[in-house]
């Protein structure tokens, strides 16, 4: 597939409802993961590939899984298992989008954090696909309340993070309860042994496609510097200083760091979240939605909780800790410099680190330089992030779309379509995010008007 006809989603031998669905969505030109693995996975062949968040690989495996789906079977034929709910919920969402033209089509999502009685009601009809997370699909195969002997596409997403997080056992388990014969397709960010070894107790001669570094990292600017343990913190803000990114994820390794950093940033008038995975599942999801909404300008994180986040427009991966793993760091740096855009990644060396630094050179085939910070403006203050979010108590269980929401915030004249950015509609709860300067008009409409007949509980969180 080298012409420009033969990446176009219009080329591939898929069923009509799919292509209609692609050119809903306005999917035209595949990505490189999507090219070199459509042939593959839709004759039916096993996968190991390795491809990082948003290079398009949810839609590459949502493609072939939901070709190969005989609707008219009220049966689970396609399973994907992936590492957080977080990530889970993206998958569901990215397969529904695609399904949107195959009627009848039914997607289950089951996450830990969820309620087990939704479900269970759920599951009393199988659905065709179930994305999820393996501790709660491990809980369901003991319950007896999810069957996998018809699954004919299993996925394992990020396969990687799975077995960082001790999920091994929990995944081999699960993949015990699905038949021989079924196709296999394992995606992950990073090439491992671990990976390796998984793939071949679970695949049969995959077809093996893997994206080289140089074409991940291309419009990246790499900056390192060196910072003693005591200068950290001062040292990420001198860089803060001197780089100016609008917005930033900031990447630590350990959970108890992410925390003490993010209240020091917030000490020193930084407008942070932190996300790590002692947090409760509430604290978790708003977070991913205060930073996706523009809401907050800095991410402090561990990379298994950063997982599934993908924002088209960040500014800068800053890495307050290095990490031992050249691959992991190429994973996170990747996070920035997409859509086109230009990158910047931020790198804190301790002086006791080099041998990682060598390593990384290694690596990435390039000579690492390091650089000089400036100090922060005296007296300089963080600009406001420009969008506030709201938080409704109104979800998809009150039948309330996205649609329904702006249908109220834009029903006078007060505010316009263009005053409200992204909305999330959860199933008990929904957030908005809106214009900084119309916060407070958005609030007053919220709090004496109705939403399909329903009064609104509104708040403002950020």
């Amino acid at each position: 597939m080298t012409s420009e006809k033969s990446t176009q989603f219009s080329s591939l031998p898929i069923r009509p409802e799919l292509l209609q669905s692609l050119n809903a969505a306005q999917y035209v030109q595949m990505t490189p993961i999507q090219s070199m693995s459509a042939e593959a996975i839709l004759g039916g062949k096993d996968v190991l590939a390795q491809a990082k968040t948003g290079s398009g690989k949810t839609a590459a495996f949502a493609i072939g899984l939901l070709n190969r789906l005989n609707i008219s079977m009220l049966k689970t034929q396609a399973l994907v298992i992936c590492p957080t709910r977080e990530l889970s919920d993206q998958v569901a969402a990215e397969i529904r989008k695609l399904a949107s033209s195959l009627a009848n089509t039914r997607i289950v999502t089951l996450c830990g954090g969820k309620p087990m009685h939704d479900q269970l009601a759920s599951l009393k009809h199988e659905p065709h696909v179930v994305v999820g997370t393996p501790g709660r699909l491990k809980k369901h195969l003991e319950k007896g309340t999810l069957r996998l002997e018809n699954v004919q596409t299993l996925v394992l997403d990020e396969a990687d993070r799975m077995l960082d997080m001790g999920f091994h056992d929990d995944i081999m388990h699960i993949i015990d309860g699905t038949e021989n014969d079924r196709q296999t397709l394992l995606f992950s960010a990073t090439y491992p042994e671990d990976i390796v070894r998984v793939s071949r107790a679970i695949q049969s001669e995959p077809v093996q496609i893997r994206i080289e570094p140089e074409e991940t990292g291309a419009q990246i600017e790499q900056v390192f510097v060196f910072a003693n343990d005591d200068q950290k913190t001062g040292s990420l803000l001198r860089a803060i200083s001197t780089y100016g990114p609008s917005n930033a994820i900031i990447f630590c390794n350990r959970k108890h760091q992410v925390q003490t950093l993010c209240q020091d940033l917030r000490q020193q008038g930084f407008h942070a979240v932190a996300l790590h995975g002692d947090l409760e599942q509430r604290e978790r999801d708003e977070a991913l939605v205060l930073f996706a909404n523009e809401s907050v300008s800095y991410l402090v994180a561990t990379d298994v909780a950063a997982r599934g986040l993908d924002i088209s427009a960040l500014g800068a991966v800053i890495n307050y800790d290095l990490t031992p793993d050249p691959e992991t760091y190429l994973h996170r740096i990747g996070r920035t410099g997409r859509a086109g855009l230009d990158g910047m990644a931020i790198t804190l060396v301790h002086p006791n680190e080099m041998h990682h630094v060598k390593a990384l050179e290694s690596f990435l085939e390039q000579k690492i330089t390091f650089s000089e910070l400036k100090p922060p403006a005296k007296g300089a203050s963080q600009p406001y992030p420009p969008t506030v979010t709201i938080l409704i108590h109104s979800g998809k269980k009150d039948k309330i779309r996205p649609g329904d929401i702006v249908g109220a915030l834009t029903a006078g004249s007060a505010l316009t379509n263009d005053d409200i950015g992204k909305i999330t509609v959860l199933p008990k709860i929904s957030y908005i995010a809106i214009d900084r300067n119309k916060a407070d008009v958005a609030m007053e409409i919220l709090a004496g008007g109705r939403i399909k007949k329903q009064k609104i509980r509104a708040k403002q969180i950020r």
